[in-house]
């Protein structure tokens, strides 16, 4: 076999470009197995001084069904590379595999994709190839029994890849339009509106507190008597838990009601929402 033959064979099995296959070969004496084993290595070393990097771009991905659908999100340096074809192959497989882990990292981590390579040794070489530090971020699953899952997705890069992803999962066994509709219609209202939990008495505790530090900082030089000011604090908390859980905000489509409102005047007695998963790139 030629030397350039060996350079595209090894180029094709490792994906590596011209320049560090032919040094490989090079340095291993033309043995293909070595001159892998090289690269693996030169891509790990490579990989290991970008981690270093800020990746404050990327996507979200989402895959499953009705009955299981999860999210991922991959991060990267630049919103280019974010939209290269090979980042996108990647982060769909990578994606599919993350459903049915149902999102646990280390399991993940360990899965093998279709070049029968782990996610792990797959990552390596994507950051050694393209040059960029690469992450998994947040990965979340939702999975209800007797519910449905519905999704929405916003600056769409590509069928299931995006910069925000919305799944909502809504408990009922009625199957109809109004249904669909009210799905469809609720994932956008959390991408738009972000609430931070389904109910008011969901929040934790540390971001009330965090909360009413706030308003404490904002009220203590006001010159208001004390009970006032507590008064004052107690409105101001209240209003921040209406307008941030997803039941007590005003309703995307038609403000003047709320999500809670919206569910009733439906009128399907076993309609409810089980839980939220709203990610964004950069939050």
């Amino acid at each position: 076999m030629s030397d350039i033959e060996k350079v595209k064979q090894l180029r094709k099995s490792t994906g590596a470009g011209f320049k560090d296959c032919n040094e490989a070969l090079k340095e291993s004496n033309g043995d293909l197995d070595k001159a892998a084993e090289i690269l693996r290595v030169t891509g790990i070393a490579k990989a290991s001084k970008k981690m270093s990097r800020d990746a404050t771009e990327g996507v979200i991905v989402i895959s499953g069904d009705e009955k299981k659908m999860s999210l991922i999100e991959v991060n990267c340096e630049t919103d280019f590379v974010a939209k290269n074809d090979e980042f996108i192959e990647f982060v769909r497989e990578l994606s599919d595999l993350n459903n049915i882990k149902s999102s646990n990292f280390q399991k993940l981590q360990k899965a093998h994709m279709k070049n029968n390579e782990t996610v792990e040794d797959n990552l390596i070489g994507l950051i050694a190839k393209i040059g960029e530090k690469i992450t998994i971020g947040k990965l979340k699953t939702m999975e209800f029994k007797n519910s449905r899952n519905f999704y929405y997705q916003h600056t769409v890069i590509k069928e299931n890849v995006s910069k925000l992803g919305v799944v909502v999962s809504l408990n009922t066994n009625e199957k109809s339009e109004n249904v669909d509709r009210f799905g469809k219609q609720l994932s956008m209202h959390i991408a738009a509106s972000n609430p931070l939990t389904l109910n008011a008495d969901d929040f934790e505790q540390s971001l009330i507190d965090k909360e009413v530090n706030l308003i404490e900082e904002e009220l203590k030089n006001s010159g208001k008597p004390e009970e006032i000011v507590k008064k004052i604090s107690l409105g101001k908390l209240k209003k921040f838990k209406e307008e941030n859980s997803l039941m007590t905000q005003d309703w995307v489509i038609d403000p003047s009601l709320k999500v809670k409102d919206v569910i009733n005047s439906l009128e399907i007695s076993d309609l409810s929402i089980n839980n939220f998963i709203r990610l964004k790139i950069g939050e």
